[in-house]
């Protein structure tokens, strides 16, 4: 991966889950999601604030989907390897729908 993480980029609150929160998924301690965030990138302190865990990236490290997880911090928002975690996750992604896609569905 060249560049920084791109996780919780862009931000969607719908993505975004507290520590705590994670932590409980997780079946583990705050401090070690914490340290997860901070080691395998799968959250991230938004505008300096508290920490906040990718829903997304958090079930490609829980799943051992490396290749899954590289893509999603590498900035992959469309492939197939993707979406199907944003899909699993309930968060609908709209905006990669090609845009004549769009405008097919909306003249139906």
């Amino acid at each position: 991966m060249t560049g920084s993480p791109q996780v919780l980029i862009p931000y969607d609150r719908r993505e975004a889950i507290a520590l705590r929160q994670a932590a409980q998924v997780a079946g583990r301690s705050e401090s070690t999601l914490r340290s997860w965030c901070q080691t395998h990138y799968i959250g991230r302190r938004v505008a300096g604030g508290p920490w906040m865990v990718s829903r997304v990236a958090l079930a490609m490290f829980l799943d051992d989907d490396a290749r899954a997880l590289r893509a999603y911090l590498a900035g992959d928002r469309a492939s197939e390897l993707v979406v199907s975690y944003f899909r699993r996750a309930g968060l609908c992604r709209m905006q990669q729908i090609p845009q004549q896609q769009q405008n097919s569905q909306q003249a139906q």
